[in-house]
């Protein structure tokens, strides 16, 4: 049997209600992603016509970064918004700013993309070649480097929405490992 060439993080999903800053939002994830050097593209974006309680959208974030010839790392994150509303807030210092009332939903998925420019893929040899380097000499390096080290990328990346969104105490449980 062959080995998986793409190897899945657990997707990691927040759910949020009420009042926040969507632009805010957007801009530091794809900042967050840009400062680790992914190549960051929108690849959906979505808006229903609204109805009474509000409009829909959904969006797309897709990151993606070549770790080394062989290795890439596959980012996505998904924003589903129902019933947004724009309201208008007067800060402390007397400026306006624009925010959303809206349900949220996002979703954090990864992978591990493994021989993702198909090198081996020329023969049925290089495939075997390639299976049993990975199966047997690279197997612990793959797992236990390369797929955690994304993992926990993700579960930074959810801390900082979560924080962002005021939705978690202070302090990082995974802090030593990012």
């Amino acid at each position: 049997m062959a080995y998986p060439t793409t190897l899945n993080i657990p997707t990691q999903m927040i759910r949020f209600q009420g009042l926040f800053d969507f632009d805010g939002l957007y801009n530091m994830i794809a900042a967050w992603m840009k400062a680790r050097r992914y190549w960051v593209q929108e690849t959906k974006y979505k808006h229903k016509v609204p109805s009474p309680l509000g409009a829909e959208q959904e969006i797309t974030l897709k990151g993606d970064r070549n770790v080394t010839e062989f290795y890439k790392y596959s980012m996505a994150v998904d924003f589903h918004l129902w019933d947004m509303q724009e309201v208008e807030i007067q800060q402390p210092d007397g400026t306006k700013k624009k925010l959303i009332n809206a349900r949220m939903q996002i979703k954090f998925s990864g992978a591990v993309d493994i021989d993702y420019e198909k090198r081996f893929e020329s023969s049925t040899l290089w495939t075997n070649v390639r299976d049993f380097f990975l199966k047997y000499v690279m197997r612990n390096e793959v797992e236990g480097i390369w797929h955690d080290e994304l993992y926990y990328r993700v579960v930074n990346l959810v801390d900082q929405v979560k924080e962002f969104l005021d939705m978690r105490a202070a302090g990082k449980e995974y802090k030593e490992y990012v």
